[in-house]
């Protein structure tokens, strides 16, 4: 069964080049584009894995990871922060904060993250 990506990131761009890779990797992937919604699109679509950008509008990434790990029902969601945020204590943060991976948007080509994907996902 094809796994579903929900990926939350404002750049338009980007969001291109990343939604192009993963269904070349066989991903079915949506893209929210401000932090806002996501909470309710992850209640509807039910994704297997959320690629979350930090920096967004209307409400940034660590307020929707907080969000995500304590509701009950989404609390298990696997989560992979893609940010450009790379400080040391970004990357902990995120981490502690329940994220299953922290990837810096500069150290990975966007094939590279769909394999970081795949490795995620078969845990």
């Amino acid at each position: 069964m094809t796994k579903k990506i929900l990926l939350v990131e404002d750049d338009p761009f980007l969001a291109d080049i990343y939604t192009t890779k993963m269904k070349e990797a066989g991903f079915d992937i949506q893209v929210v584009e401000d932090g806002g919604g996501v909470i309710a699109r992850i209640k509807e679509q039910k994704p297997d894995l959320l690629l979350l950008d930090i920096v967004l509008p209307h409400l940034d990434g660590w307020e929707v990871i907080r969000q995500i790990k304590e509701s009950a029902d989404l609390k298990d969601l696997r989560v992979i922060i893609l940010s450009n945020l790379g400080q040391k204590n970004e990357v902990e943060k995120g981490l502690q904060m329940g994220a299953v991976k922290y990837l810096i948007k500069a150290h990975y080509t966007p094939t590279e993250i769909a394999e970081e994907i795949k490795k995620v996902l078969k845990e």
